[in-house]
């Protein structure tokens, strides 16, 4: 069956006025055929368009006047109007091989899809594309592409992937960046692998592509207790942790200098790993690499203190508890007695680092925490009048944690309710404070 059958239309669109069909299948625009949602919102952007649409054997033309850049308003079958792409890498980091068995199935694809990157910000490493596919980015100018590149080195780069196409990152990227591609990078950072010297090749050959490539984030890799059979990798100790934040800030500092931006980032992580302060709010420039990690601490707390201002004083607090990462634990005990010495209002409450069971005592991020982990954690503490959580330890858009409980039996089992909360600072102090 097409998947690019039309499923539902919008009342009111410019398609429902010109009349469209669901079950119609799309089929070109302007002449272009129409094969994934890429296609569908490139050519769909023009205010003037000639819609192909077949349903069974017949095929019609439906001309439709819009403005520039107004959605079509039509729903297909699956977002992607394909397919996702799976990934055929065999990355020795790659966190999807060290889930136990027993998990719900989706959490077991690997994706690998140049179209999620460009829509939705997901993460890629070029290795899955095929010709074709490069040169239809260059030619739609799909911009900004987020890229795994992980090392420059055509050798260590084919070793870290397990793909033989590894190798092939700088020749694609210098096609993307002469195509006029802004780029975004990750560099997942494995001890005595790709840190060091290796890691000062990658930085350099891609500042030298700057400005398409516009900001390189660099994270610690995450381990799990699951690596029965897998690649042997170490975790960072706190010195070399502390080694490679150096590294990368002090080569930051060389590209502030020549080209006004430091183009490189470590994650959060990175340092709480090596036992460093966080830079200040300046340092992150413009955030670009925030859903990685880099500056998510330091830009909660700006924001929260901004919350602050007009905010009124001795706002009384019914008691509550915060239950989150080992990692940001500290800092958001911080964060939260600032606020409060702010708006001098006095706070009874808690909170508690999760040491996550689940996955393994290494991986300390909030957003990997399962709910039996803050089930039995949190049973038998004081929790005050309600618990606030990340909203990132839920499935998207659910209220389902990884390990398939649910945010209902969460609550019910520690007789308090349990309140997602977004990752803003904003949101932050309007949960703590109720204004």
């Amino acid at each position: 069956m097409s998947l690019t059958i039309i499923k539902s239309i919008t009342p009111g669109s410019p398609a429902h006025r010109a009349g469209l069909r669901t079950g119609e299948t799309l089929v070109a625009i302007n002449g272009q055929r129409i094969v994934d949602v890429l296609d569908y919102k490139y050519y769909a952007y023009d205010p003037e368009l000639e819609l192909t649409l077949k349903e069974g054997e017949d095929q019609r033309t439906v001309f439709i006047t819009k403005d520039v850049g107004e959605d079509l308003g039509l729903e297909f079958e699956t977002y992607l109007m394909d397919r996702a792409r799976s990934c055929a890498n065999k990355c020795v980091f790659c966190f999807v091989d060290q889930l136990p068995r027993g998990m719900r199935e989706s959490l077991y694809f690997k994706d690998d899809d140049a179209r999620l990157s460009f829509l939705l910000g997901n993460y890629i490493t070029l290795t899955n594309l095929s010709r074709r596919e490069l040169q239809r980015i260059c030619d739609l100018h799909i911009s900004p592409i987020n890229i795994s590149v992980h090392a420059t080195d055509p050798e260590v780069r084919k070793m870290l992937l397990g793909s033989r196409r590894g190798g092939e990152i700088m020749d694609i990227m210098m096609r993307f960046a002469e195509a006029g591609i802004v780029m975004n990078c990750q560099i997942v950072s494995c001890p005595g692998i790709n840190d060091g010297e290796v890691l000062q090749k990658s930085m350099e050959d891609l500042a030298a592509m700057y400005p398409q490539v516009k900001s390189v984030s660099v994270v610690p890799v995450g381990l799990t207790r699951h690596r029965e059979g897998l690649y042997p990798l170490e975790p960072y100790t706190r010195e070399k942790a502390e080694a490679v934040v150096k590294q990368v800030e002090s080569y930051a500092e060389q590209c502030l200098d020549k080209t006004g931006s430091r183009i490189f980032w470590c994650s959060d992580e990175f340092y709480i790993q090596g036992g460093l302060p966080l830079p200040e709010d300046e340092y992150y420039e413009e955030y670009t690499q925030l859903d990685n990690g880099v500056g998510m601490l330091r830009l909660l707390e700006v924001e929260c203190m901004g919350a602050c201002l007009g905010a009124p004083e001795n706002i009384p607090v019914e008691p509550f508890s915060i239950a989150t990462g080992v990692a940001a634990a500290p800092y958001l005990r911080e964060i939260i007695d600032r606020a409060a010495s702010k708006c001098h209002t006095k706070l009874n409450y808690h909170v508690y680092p999760i040491v996550n069971r689940f996955f393994g005592e290494t991986v300390t991020v909030a957003g990997l925490l399962t709910g039996r982990d803050l089930m039995d954690q949190l049973k038998g503490k004081d929790l005050g009048t309600r618990v606030l959580i990340a909203q990132n330890m839920l499935r998207h858009g659910e209220t389902v944690f990884l390990d398939d409980v649910t945010l209902e039996e969460l609550s019910e089992a520690l007789g308090v309710p349990v309140i997602p909360v977004p990752q803003d600072g904003f949101d932050l102090f309007e949960a703590v404070f109720g204004c």
